[in-house]
């Protein structure tokens, strides 16, 4: 038990296991637990606020990866909520970095797995915060605007983005009509244990607003460029950068 009576956290994962193991538990039952059950996983990795009482950390990056996952890049700090990364860290708890400090904020397909309006707001709200004047926040996102282009139309089972996006997954052959692969710009993977799911599909109109909205003078495309972002994400995303 913790000091205010209620369950731990790790008892608390450790209950929701248990449950799980449970055959008997119902289809609905078990998918909420296993979301749970990964929250808590994730609550796990995060970094005490009580190791910074404000909030922020002693380093003040010049530039910072957020989200990178195993693609690094050379001399950018990268906060994650899993490792490897240099700060373990959930950014929906806020970016832990000093006011106008970092010239250059990278990230690509992390945004679209965080919920809007809350997380996704708080999050370039704080960007904002911690870019120094004339600092910029390069994001690229799957772009909801290319799969929504390609319907209505025919699914050809050799289609580019199955063949590129959902060839190695346990979701291929759910994948049967055009509808299936929009759907999945907006929800993909939802209840699989691998992959964390898309809240939220984004557009260059959306992310210009966004972006605007949280004070940023100028959002412009981003020109893709291989010594910074993963190879693999060029093709059917949309990249901006914005500018305070």
């Amino acid at each position: 038990m913790s000091t205010s009576g209620m369950p731990s956290v790790d008892l608390l994962g450790e209950q929701i296991a248990s449950v799980l193991a449970d055959p008997a538990a119902t289809h609905g039952l078990a998918r909420t637990r296993r979301a749970a059950a990964k929250e808590i996983e994730l609550h796990r990795y995060h970094s005490s606020r009580r190791a910074w009482p404000n909030g922020r950390i002693d380093e003040k990056p010049a530039k910072v990866q957020i989200g990178g996952g195993a693609h690094r890049i050379d001399s950018f700090f990268n906060i994650d909520l899993v490792p490897p990364a240099d700060l373990l860290w959930d950014i929906r708890e806020g970016v832990p970095l000093h006011d106008d400090s970092v010239e250059e904020i990278f990230s690509e397909h992390f945004l679209e797995h965080i919920d809007y309006p809350r997380s996704a707001k708080q999050y370039v709200r704080e960007a904002h915060r911690v870019l120094a004047k004339a600092g910029r926040i390069i994001t690229g996102v799957p772009d909801a605007a290319f799969a929504l282009s390609q319907h209505p139309g025919p699914l050809d089972t050799t289609d580019e983005t199955i063949e590129r996006w959902y060839a190695k997954r346990d979701c291929r052959g759910d994948i049967n009509t055009r509808l299936d692969l929009v759907n999945l710009v907006f929800r993909d993977q939802d209840d699989d244990p691998t992959y964390t799911p898309h809240l939220w599909a984004y557009d260059h109109e959306k992310l210009v607003q966004l972006f605007t909205e949280a004070g940023f003078t100028t959002v412009e495309p981003w020109t893709f460029d291989l010594t910074m972002a993963n190879p693999k994400r060029r093709w059917g995303s949309v990249y901006v950068v914005a500018t305070k």
